[in-house]
């Protein structure tokens, strides 16, 4: 009796030992099972898809698993909506590459889109846009598509990005719009310093983000943030070459939701365009930035290290002669050191309907030829202890 109880007891562990093993080996989902080529022209994009299918319908935490190799993908759309898993992880250990005939993906606006998903995270892998020739063809002046975002991630919440890779992408690599608690750490992003519109990582209209521990080298912003962002971190990011890290430009319209809560730290420019910058169109507008910390930044060679400018208008179209209506307030540039590539190493020039307030300069050391910085500080007044007064940016 004992030994046939004893025999129950391991068949039954066996059983949901080995019970265990088929629900983690279902819980996997490798593209090359969905039809997915590695290191052929062929396209890729409806076996990913129909892998991402497999795992949304998975009652449990799921993996899409791209195995190495090159896998070419036209545009691929990961729709959550009707997603019943929260927890699906893409782990890549191969490269993703836009087709070589930038007009596949060229007239949209996202490559790879993934639009109202919840708990999805990327580890690893490369995406390569082959922005090269779009690129070109811009810069010959012919008839060229816009371009597309390498990655999109819209609507949507608990994303974490972990280890990607972005190189050429035909416009922006990363897009984070509508989005809530997303964290994006160890991205490393590459395009030439010419390349057009090739924005790093690009925010919108979402909260609670964070990007840390990246290196972002391109042809436009590092990283930049449009209306509606609000509790943003980025911390330990190397930018250079590119245009820095910028919030704007914003008050193109009217109504526009305002940008708040913005800490940038310690963060490295090097050979940047901009460091820090604050843009805004010179147009009527009821938005605002407010609160925004720069802390512990170091300047290499920036040609604007610190910048507002409330005077953003190309080619002087659609706003001439205007004033920005976008209210900047409570800024705090904080232990910020290095060189400028210009004797103008701080330019605030603030908006005249809207003089920039609360702006605070504390240990902050800029130098070009080993001698400190001009200022210019247009527009930009402090209320101290009830008078108001022009800032004297640095003294």
């Amino acid at each position: 009796m004992a030994i046939s109880k004893m025999f129950q007891i391991l068949t039954v562990t066996f059983l949901h030992y080995f019970s265990a093993l088929i629900l983690a080996e279902n819980s996997t989902y490798n593209v090359l099972s969905y039809g997915a080529k590695a290191n052929e022209e062929s396209d890729s994009a409806q076996a990913f898809q129909a892998a991402w299918g497999a795992a949304c319908d998975s009652s449990s935490p799921a993996t899409i698993y791209v195995p190495q190799g090159t896998y070419t993908l036209g545009n691929a759309y990961f729709d959550g909506s009707t997603c019943k898993n929260n927890a699906i992880t893409i782990q890549i250990d191969g490269t993703l590459s836009a087709p070589s005939d930038y007009n596949v993906i060229g007239n949209s606006d996202h490559w790879l889109k993934f639009k109202r998903v919840t708990g999805v995270s990327i580890h690893g892998g490369t995406l390569d846009g082959l922005g090269a020739n779009l690129w070109a063809c811009k810069a010959s002046g012919k008839e060229c598509p816009k371009g597309a975002t390498s990655l999109a991630f819209l609507n949507s919440n608990k994303i974490r990005i972990n280890g990607l890779t972005s190189i050429n992408s035909q416009m922006f690599h990363i897009v984070v719009h509508g989005c809530n608690d997303t964290n994006l750490q160890n991205i490393k992003i590459s395009a030439p310093d010419e390349s057009p519109n090739t924005d790093g990582i690009h925010i919108g209209e979402s909260s609670g983000v964070s990007v840390t521990n990246s290196r972002i080298a391109t042809g436009d912003d590092c990283i930049s943030v449009s209306p509606g962002t609000s509790n943003l971190l980025v911390q330990n990011v190397a930018c250079g070459p590119g245009h820095g890290i910028s919030i704007g430009s914003l008050g193109w319209v009217l109504d526009e939701a305002g940008v708040e809560n913005v800490t940038v730290k310690s963060c490295v420019f090097n050979g940047t365009q901009n460091g820090v910058r604050i843009k805004t169109w010179a147009r009527p507008s009821n938005g605002f930035v407010r609160n925004v910390r720069y802390e512990d930044l170091t300047m290499v060679n920036a040609i604007n290290p610190i910048i507002i400018d409330q005077y953003y208008c190309p080619n002087d179209q659609n706003c001439p002669n205007q004033s920005s209506g976008v209210k900047i307030s409570d800024v705090t540039y904080k232990d910020i050191h290095g060189t400028s590539a210009r004797e103008t190493g701080v330019k605030l020039e603030c908006s005249k309907s809207e003089p920039c307030t609360g702006i605070t300069f504390d240990n902050v050391v800029l130098n070009y030829k080993n001698k400190a910085v001009t200022t210019v500080c247009g527009n930009t007044i402090q209320n101290m202890d009830g008078v108001i007064k022009p800032l004297k940016c640095l003294s």
